[in-house]
């Protein structure tokens, strides 16, 4: 299939990249139509044709992640990642509509051939095919065209500003910007009984202004809002204000507050950075909201991928639900779409679109010849049928990988390129995937997992989210593969169970990816710890930061939580340093449902013992990651595992280095697949690592020590 790609260099391009499968509980949709949104996908656009330096003043906070890579990664790797996110093509499009060819198992709403609206800037892209979760879908009702329900998510925009002001019947609304979001707003309000008066500084959008509803409309170059908006309402001020504005400063909030009345409702819909003046602001007693998108459920993954809808008694108007409002007005013709939309083209001529969206409206995309005319009475035997790629086997000796993310193209793939060949590689975003490809030379590119199981490949990467490791470790197994699996192994002592179970019948071998026992700077760690008998005490800190709310960490069914799909490292570390754990006693900071930092008092078999201090409570201009470990007559200090002290004999010695150990790990891996060497992580140290890492949870959860 064909998906538009954009590069941070701003290029555009209509890319070959294999279809996507439904997600869990989800469908897969053949896009008829979908819309462009010319605000933001222009502004993506002038994103990625500034320079280096452009692009870091405009996002300081990308810069300041970079800094911190640097301190514990080097700077390297830093920039190895960067490079990675400049080179990585992104999709475009969030807006879209089409016929159901594929159904989850799990998903009860929808079936083949059903005619739906999509959203979502994770799932509906400008491509032939996508791939969309449940409540990201709505049906299309009788009598709505599919250009027309590919608006729903824009337009779902633009109710939940108009929810969010609460305006009522006969009240006087102000929508400043009349842009695409704009003036479906304008007309949103119009089909709610509000009265509106449309801002913008283009004549021609001022038109388009009063065709969708507007009762009065002002260009502030022509004459002063403040006394066009005082005339308008009898001089009390308008009831609420929505910007459908970008930028930043204060001069839209500034004009938006002195023609509110008292206690008016201002909403913030676009991306637009708002700076109050306190004073006009606080006499006036205001209410500022901001609009989230599509409505309620926007950036909940529970909601939006795990299918776990709000009960409409304590949420009236989720996004799935303004989706079907959307498409119900469209039915019933109170939202016109047709003043709105200024092109229609067809997806192959879809380039020559994104110079000219400045004077642009809402453009529609075509997909194929029937795609603005297709209604729900055409015959779904006219529905092609999905045609998967046929499934091409891999010749011994090759590496397939599942899960293409930053991560895997830069600590993984380059330490085996050209040292092993590249069978498949798969990951659910077809655009990266592609990529991948192309760029580290795999000869097979998919989007369906279960294909790498299907061929004669004799091993595997796994470098998925945490919650596909266990299960896909179990299928890798049952192929006799032998398996590279990034950390955690599992989530549960269920799932571990049954990878013991499936290593006694399976000819494959797994190896999880506990890197920092490969670090130079352990290695040579260990060299002067050999030279010292008796019990040691590891003393191991780690900075782990504050978790941003939206990171993937905070969904425990992805990740299982910091403690067991981070904090495990320094639990093999432990291990890998002092031998076998028998007793941990641990605790948490408060009483969270789920710890992100804990204290571990680990003891060992031979006497020795280890203290490991996983937080989140730190500052961030602190290492990372420090540990000491004491023996008879030796003190081992190192940070970032970039800098080593060896204090022996009254002396220090400083050894510097500048890995973390990805780059000895993959090479320990290679020598092991094709030159005869002993595995270089044996099963067993690994799962002795998770369990212990399950006993320190296990402590925190019972409030004691547990054996092991």
């Amino acid at each position: 299939m064909k998906q538009l790609a954009q590069y941070q260099d701003g290029r555009l391009e209509l890319q070959d990249v294999p279809a996507p499968v439904p997600p869990p509980g989800g469908i897969l949709v053949q896009t008829t139509c979908s819309v462009i949104s010319p605000g933001t996908e222009r502004m993506k656009v002038e994103q990625a044709r500034m320079s280096l330096l452009q692009k870091a003043k405009a996002r300081p906070d990308q810069v300041k992640k970079v800094i911190d890579t640097a301190k514990t990664l080097g700077w390297k790797a830093a920039l190895q990642k960067v490079r990675n996110r400049l080179e990585s093509p992104t999709p475009l499009g969030y807006s879209a509509a089409g016929v159901v060819v594929a159904v989850d198992d799990l998903n009860s709403r929808f079936h083949v051939g059903d005619r739906v609206a999509c959203g979502g800037a994770e799932c509906a892209f400008h491509a032939e095919m996508i791939a969309v979760p449940d409540l990201l879908a709505a049906p299309i009702p009788a009598g709505v065209e599919d250009w027309q329900a590919a608006y729903t998510t824009l337009g779902s925009i633009s109710m939940e500003g108009v929810r969010q002001s609460g305006a009522r019947l006969g009240e006087r609304v102000l929508v400043m910007g009349q842009g695409l979001v704009g003036l479906l707003a304008t007309s949103l309000l119009k089909a709610s009984g509000a009265r509106v008066m449309g801002v913008d500084f283009v004549t021609d959008r001022l038109q388009s202004s009063l065709a969708m509803g507007a009762e009065r409309v002002v260009n502030p170059t022509q004459s002063k809002l403040a006394d066009e908006v005082r005339t308008w309402t009898d001089g009390h001020g308008v009831d609420a204000v929505l910007l459908c504005v970008g930028g930043k400063g204060r001069d839209a909030a500034d004009t938006a507050i002195a023609c509110l009345r008292d206690r008016g409702v201002m909403v913030i819909v676009g991306i637009y950075d708002a700076e109050l003046s306190w004073k006009t602001a606080y006499m006036k007693d205001i209410q500022v909201r901001y609009s989230r998108s599509y409505g309620p459920g926007r950036y909940d993954p529970q909601y939006e991928w795990g299918g776990q809808d709000y009960p409409i008694g304590h949420v009236r108007w989720t996004e799935n639900r303004n989706f079907e409002s959307c498409l119900e007005l469209m039915r019933t013709g109170q939202l016109d779409l047709k003043p709105v939309t200024t092109r229609r083209v067809v997806f192959e001529n879809v380039l020559e679109v994104y110079d000219k969206l400045e004077s642009e409206l809402g453009v529609v995309i075509e997909y194929c010849s029937h795609g603005f005319s297709r209604s729900d009475d055409q015959k779904r035997e006219s529905i092609p049928e999905l045609r998967l790629t046929t499934k091409t086997p891999t010749s011994i000796g090759t590496l397939d990988v599942i899960g293409a993310g930053n991560f895997a193209r830069t600590m993984l793939l380059p330490h085996l390129k050209g040292k092993i060949a590249f069978g498949t590689i798969v990951n659910a975003t077809g655009l990266s995937a592609r990529h991948v490809k192309e760029k580290f030379g795999f000869a097979h590119v998919e989007t369906d997992a279960a294909k790498v199981f299907d061929h004669d490949g004799e091993s595997v990467m796994i470098g998925t989210r945490h919650h596909l490791h266990a299960p896909l470790v179990l299928l890798a197994l049952k192929a006799g593969k032998q398996v590279f699996v990034e950390k955690p192994l599992c989530l549960t002592r269920e799932e571990l169970a049954q990878i013991d179970a499936a290593m006694l019948e399976s000819k494959g071998g797994v190896m999880v990816g506990f890197n920092r026992r490969f670090a130079p700077a352990t290695v040579a760690m260990m060299e002067v710890l050999k030279t010292v008998s008796g019990p040691k005490t590891l003393a191991f800190q780690v900075n782990a930061g504050v978790l941003a709310p939206d990171h993937w960490y905070a969904n425990v069914a992805e990740s299982g939580g910091r403690v067991l799909g981070e904090a495990c490292h320094f639990f093999d570390f432990a291990c890998h340093v002092l031998g076998k754990p028998v007793k941990v006693t641990a605790q948490t900071v408060g009483r969270p449902r789920v710890p992100d930092s804990v204290t571990a008092q680990i003891e060992f078999a031979d006497g020795s013992s280890a203290q490991v201090i996983y937080s989140a409570e730190g500052d961030s201009a602190f290492p990372k990651e420090t540990f000491r470990v004491f023996a008879s007559g030796v003190v081992c200090e190192c940070e970032n595992f970039m800098k080593l002290s060896v204090f022996k004999q009254r002396k220090e010695t400083v050894k510097k280095f500048a890995s973390k150990g990805h780059a000895e790990e993959m090479a320990a891996w290679l020598a092991f697949l094709k030159d005869g060497a002993s595995h270089p992580l044996p099963y067993d140290q690994a799962r002795q690592s998770m369990h212990l890492t399950f006993a320190v949870l296990e402590s925190i959860r019972e409030g004691r020590s547990i054996e092991l």
